[in-house]
């Protein structure tokens, strides 16, 4: 798999583990489930730390603990389940967080630019994927009516705003 991280293919810095497996002396994702059962145990590491949250894993279970994460990888188990793309909202407008949300699972590339429009900064696609499929994609809309976590002026903004601009010159 390859990582695309902020528009850019990168090395990824993070080895997933399993909840039997062996934590690396680095960056580490581990699941839900094992954050919850070594909680203590993890923070306290000098290593990076994400946590994968599966489908009908919600970001409030560890909504109190994002101080202390890294990462939070996202799962998106088939292309029908959207759930990640509201949880990356919750995590990023709700629970201001900071960190990196990374997409994994089953990204694909038509889903791009609404993954990073909902928060996202990470993607985990296939090899596949090449740099010019990825600017192809992710870049495919200049203009948005819906309002979302990536901050870009909508299109009733932009109205109001020439609106405001056209009235001032009609007045000068």
């Amino acid at each position: 798999m390859k990582l695309i991280r902020n528009g850019a293919f990168v090395e990824d810095d993070f080895i997933t583990v399993g909840d039997g497996d062996q934590l690396p002396d680095g960056a580490a994702i581990v699941s839900l489930e094992r954050w919850q059962a070594e909680r203590e145990t993890l923070r306290a590491r000098n290593a990076s730390i994400g946590v994968r949250l599966q489908s009908g894993q919600e970001p409030g279970a560890i909504a109190d603990d994002l101080d202390r994460i890294d990462l939070v990888a996202l799962e998106f188990p088939v292309y029908r389940n959207g759930r990640a793309y509201s949880y990356a909202r919750l995590l990023r407008e709700r629970y201001g967080f900071k960190g990196e949300v990374r997409a994994v699972g089953n990204v694909l590339r038509d889903q791009f630019q609404f993954m990073i429009r909902c928060g996202f900064d990470a993607l985990e696609v296939t090899d596949n994927i090449t740099p010019e499929i990825w600017a192809e994609n992710a870049g495919s809309f200049s203009l948005f009516y819906q309002p979302s976590a990536d901050g870009k002026e909508t299109v009733l903004s932009l109205r109001q705003r020439l609106a405001a601009r056209a009235r001032e010159n009609a007045t000068a």
